[in-house]
Parts: structure tokens; sequence; C-alpha cells
């Protein structure tokens, strides 16, 4: 079932059908990323949740998508070493990034050990570059932005009542203290650039993410505006892909089948 507002909703009944639902749209819009412009530039996330998605794109299918061309950055890092348990960038080369054949030029990771934090955000803004003016009909800088959510409704690492989910010029930020114990300091990537792309989606599983869900679907048409995850706002609707039990508290999903009805 999809609901034909500004974000359309798939639900299938658990985390791995809805990682293969992803991965179909993540090898169309990479094919044809590379098909139009020759690159395709995607923005992942860590936490548990895509690992499956990962761990399916390091298997059969990764051969329908077009590696060399592919370029992959990050919505946010701990600020850790790469060969921490905890850093993101480590999580995704050990589940897949090190397991296709990606050009490692074409991984462009936070370097999360940089201190101070603020450099380590102003380096990777360098490499992102200038945001596009998409408002103005400029061409987004990404063509796929692919998020999930906290159980408080954070996305990436911007977090409801931080100064960096308020943030309007900068593209990334260093986030000093935030989410659970042990409160790690993070680099993010802002609303506008997460919003700076031809397609963005989310991979939301777990009872424990209902609540936020909830909030985000039923508070009009925009969502619940203190929860960042509500402002991801690119010129396309944006799909959340949930499995049942994320689904369970919108009564306007029908649980247990997606939108193609599987």
């Amino acid at each position: 079932m999809v609901l034909r507002l500004s974000r359309r909703i798939h639900v299938s009944a658990d985390l791995a059908s809805a990682s293969a639902a992803v991965l179909d749209v993540l090898v169309d819009r990479a094919q044809e990323a590379v098909a139009e412009r020759g690159r395709f530039r995607w923005v992942i996330s860590g936490g548990r949740t895509p690992r499956t998605l990962y761990t399916l794109l390091a298997g059969e299918r990764s051969r329908e998508m077009p590696w060399r061309n592919t370029e992959v950055y990050f919505a946010d890092e701990r600020c850790v070493r790469p060969s921490d348990p905890e850093s993101n960038f480590g999580a995704a080369w050990a589940s897949f990034l090190g397991r296709v054949p990606i050009p490692r030029r074409r991984v462009h990771r936070i370097p999360g050990e940089v201190r101070p934090i603020v450099e380590a955000a102003r380096r990777y803004a360098r490499i992102l570059g200038p945001l596009p003016d998409v408002g103005a009909g400029e061409v987004p800088r990404f063509d796929v932005v692919l998020l999930g959510i906290g159980p408080d409704g954070h996305t990436a690492s911007l977090f409801p009542g931080q100064p960096s989910g308020r943030e309007l010029r900068r593209s990334v930020v260093a986030v000093r203290s935030a989410g659970q114990p042990p409160r790690v300091p993070r680099i993010t990537l802002t609303l506008p650039a997460l919003s700076n792309t031809r397609y963005a989606g989310f991979l939301v599983a777990g009872g424990d993410k209902r609540d936020a869900l909830a909030r985000i679907f039923r508070a009009g048409p925009n969502g619940d505006p203190s929860l960042p995850a509500s402002r991801v706002s690119p010129p396309t609707p944006v799909d959340w892909f949930l499995d049942a039990a994320a689904a369970s508290g919108l009564r306007a999903v029908r649980s247990g089948r997606d939108s193609r009805g599987r």
C-alpha cells in the first residue's frame, strides 16, 4: 500500500523482505544514474538495521551494481578511528564495501579521528563541495540518500532538540553530545545536505520505532517537525520501507504487505 502524499509507505513482513525491496530500488536507481549521468552518488547510514541490506549487496546481486561508477558517502560518523567497533565506516567496510569491486578512492569516509571535531566536519564539507540550489532548479548533489531512524525520531546524528537539527547553511556539523550512552561525539550531514538528493528512502525495523513513526505519520502531511526524520525533504516523495513490527502503530497501513502486495 502506498500513501500518495509527500511520503510513501511500503510495509513488508520482516526486515529481510523490507531490505530486499530497498535493494530493488537501489539497483534501479544506480543503473539509471550511471546510464544518464555516468556516476551514482549514494549516501549510506550506519546502525544495525541496514546491515541486512548490506549483506544482500555483497551477495549475488552485487553483479547488478555499477560499482566502478559509484561514489559512496556517509550520513554520519562517530568520532572514533575507522578501526573502532563503533565506526560506521568500519561496519560498512566489513559488511559490504570491502567485499565488492568499488574503487577505494570512491568511498568517502568521514574522518572521525580528526581533532578538533569541528575540523573533521569542515574536511567532510570540503569533500562534499557546495550544495546545489535545488530550489533554483540546480541538479541535486546525490542520487540516493538512504537513512534510518532511532526510537526518538532522530536520523543520521540529528537528534530532537539539538542545534544540529536546526542548521540550515552548513552541510556538515559536529555534534558534541547526543544519543544513548556512551555519548560519543559525532559528525553528521545536516538536513539541507540530506535533502539535496534525487531520491531519499528510510529503512526502519523493530517495534521500538513504532511510536516515532506514529508521530511522523499522524502529525499532518509533513509529520512532527520536532523530529529530524520528519524534515528530510528532497524534491521527490520520500519512500519509507518498514517491517511489520515498525508499522504496527500506523492505522493507515495494512501490516505484512508492502506497496506491491508481497
